[in-house]
């Protein structure tokens, strides 16, 4: 409580302390908790070839200051250019459809995932998102650590012959 001095125990009343309570609560009327409509995304955000990128939460939707939020989508047999996306750390979850992630200097790994699954792109970690279904698009909610829309496209990186494959292993998911 701020000292209200001559205020003779104001600050103390019960009708100011309801009024006082309602002007917080109209505080965050507007920004409070945001509702973002699925069908209102935003496509206005960095894209890459092969995939289909949209904002749900960002700055300037919704004012988030330290997260990205969004949805992928990629085509059937559709593959992205190889890039990587900088300081960021990258969260995929899988809705519908089958991810296959290669990464590596080379792309010389490779793990598949499905819905359900969440797939973690560390930093500066060249990869590739590639829809392993020919018939299915893929879709996916993004979530980035922060707002910059880093994506660093590495159009020299070729895939290397013979990826080898990492065992996508987890409390799910045992080794084969």
């Amino acid at each position: 409580m701020h000292d209200h001095g001559d205020d003779h125990g104001h600050a103390h009343d019960h009708a100011h302390d309801h009024t006082h309570d309602h002007g917080a609560s109209e505080r965050w009327k507007h920004d409070g908790v945001r509702v973002i409509p699925g069908d209102r995304l935003d496509s206005n955000t960095a894209q890459t070839p092969g995939m289909f990128r949209q904002a749900a939460i960002n700055a300037a939707r919704v004012g988030a200051q330290k997260i990205w939020a969004g949805t992928v989508a990629i085509q059937p047999d559709a593959k992205t250019g190889v890039h990587h996306h900088g300081e960021l750390e990258s969260v995929i979850y899988v809705v519908s459809g089958r991810a296959r992630m290669r990464w590596g200097d080379r792309l010389e790994y490779v793990a598949e995932a499905g819905p359900g699954d969440f797939i973690f792109v560390p930093p500066f970690v060249p990869h590739q998102e590639i829809n392993a279904s020919t018939d299915e698009p893929l879709h996916c909610v993004l979530v980035r650590s922060d707002n910059e829309a880093v994506v660093v496209n590495l159009p020299d990186v070729e895939a290397a012959e013979a990826p080898e494959t990492v065992y996508w292993v987890d409390p799910i998911h045992k080794h084969p």
